[in-house]
């Protein structure tokens, strides 16, 4: 099954370009899956809100790993994972990490390419994407290299330093690249012109709000959303419970699903 799912998952990347929603529990995940995404993706912010951590870093990788081997369970289609930096300062330790992922029952993972918000030495992160590649051979595990250089910022040229560590990436074995920060058009369109493999763009950040069909337009294979979903979800739950204790009203249930019709979506 797991192999099924694996070439699904990587067939998707050949097509027109796909949306790639992010789960966090079990739950969110099977809800996704039943409204047809054809794949998922974890969200290492999510999980880490859902356990009362802050995004980055916060979460272990013993509880990462639990919470997706939990989301590969609850659902049919695949399920890739943000594997954050790798868990481990060396390549070993990351190779282990995208073992464990595999292991879990992930198609596939991403791996930034920074650590304590700065950017790994280029070359440093590709020895850790080719230790990765090694553990989890190519066509098994969508490896999407992830490069902040807009996301964090300090290269003098984003635009080069993105796609020189983009080459870098894919040649240490990387099957995409994953670009997160970007939030125009036309550095998007010239992004996915120069390089030679599927681009991820993040779209729902306060810096891209630009529509996924418009993304797919320039030439993204893979349009995610981060940690997107689980802030609407977080924030319908503070403006509930802001309402509840503020004024004891219950406007905030005006068009929420029935008890009866929340049961249908995790029956079986």
């Amino acid at each position: 099954m797991t192999d099924d799912r694996a070439a699904a998952f990587h067939a998707l990347h050949r097509g027109r370009g796909f949306v790639l929603p992010n789960a966090w529990d079990p739950g969110s995940a099977r809800i996704l899956a039943q409204l047809g995404f054809p794949a998922i993706a974890t969200t290492s912010a999510g999980i880490a809100w859902s356990q009362g951590l802050r995004d980055g870093g916060g979460l272990a990788r013993d509880t990462m790993l639990l919470h997706l081997a939990a989301i590969v369970a609850a659902v049919d289609v695949p399920v890739t994972a943000d594997l954050e930096a790798g868990y481990g300062a060396t390549p070993a330790a990351v190779a282990q990490t995208v073992e464990l992922a595999a292991h879990a029952g992930a198609v596939g993972g991403n791996l930034e390419d920074t650590a304590r918000g700065a950017l790994f030495d280029a070359e440093e992160a590709a020895e850790r994407i080719r230790a990765a590649r090694e553990a989890a051979p190519r066509g098994s595990f969508f490896l999407n290299a992830r490069t902040d250089a807009y996301f964090i910022g300090g290269a003098a040229d984003p635009f080069a330093e993105t796609v020189s560590r983009a080459h870098r990436y894919l040649d240490a074995g990387a099957d995409g690249v994953f670009v997160p920060g970007v939030n125009d058009e036309e550095t998007i369109r010239r992004l996915t012109a120069e390089i030679p493999a599927p681009v991820n763009i993040v779209a729902g950040l306060a810096s891209n709000l630009i529509p996924a069909p418009v993304l797919l337009s320039l030439g993204v294979k893979r349009v995610s959303l981060g940690g997107s979903l689980a802030r609407v979800a977080l924030t319908a739950l503070e403006r509930a419970g802001r309402e509840l204790l503020e004024a004891g009203t219950l406007s905030f249930l005006d068009g929420a699903l029935p008890y009866a019709e929340v049961q249908t979506r995790f029956a079986g």
